[in-house]
């Protein structure tokens, strides 16, 4: 089942527990960044302190809502200039209730190789998401079977990640 519109945007506002997201790509192409990440490239940077939009507040409520949402990024340095574009995002998702890590895979094995994006809710379902080479999404397809290797997959990339304050403070970002 391809998801889209309305009954994707369900699945944000109608999770009981966890919203999870692995990222394994180094680049996304999301049109509605090119903007920001135009920006970015000419120099521009947000005040972390101070940068609030609809994901910000979005985070909020869903703390407030006793609610978890999380991601892991799998990276390698140098850190693409995607990376470096959507680290500066990282801080204020981290303080507005996001838990964001990183699983640096450089100087050692990937333990996920070979694992699709993917966003699992409430432990029960996952959504692939599903993207060229270059980072362009294809779509997002309703994983329909046992989310068991799903939760596995979020275990380990867990396990071996750190928080990204701590893996930023690391690199000297």
């Amino acid at each position: 089942m391809l998801l889209d519109g309305e009954a994707w945007q369900a699945r944000f506002r109608d999770f009981r527990t966890e919203a999870w997201r692995l990222e394994t790509l180094p680049a996304y192409n999301v049109p509605q960044e090119e903007d920001d990440l135009q920006s970015f490239r000419a120099g521009e940077r947000i005040d972390p302190r101070t940068h609030s939009n609809a994901y910000t507040e979005d985070l909020k409520r869903v703390r407030r809502e006793g609610k978890l949402k999380g991601r892991v990024h799998i990276v390698t340095r140098p850190l693409s200039e995607y990376l470096r574009y959507e680290f500066m995002y990282y801080l204020p998702h981290v303080w507005a209730g996001e838990d964001v890590r990183i699983l640096d895979v450089t100087d050692r094995p990937d333990p996920l190789a070979g694992v699709t994006d993917y966003w699992m809710f409430d432990k029960r379902e996952v959504v692939l998401m599903n993207y060229l080479p270059d980072g362009t999404q294809i779509d997002r397809t309703l994983f329909e079977g046992d989310v068991s290797p799903f939760i596995e997959y979020q275990r380990i990339a867990i396990a071996e990640s750190v928080p990204f304050e701590e893996y930023v403070q690391g690199i000297g970002i």
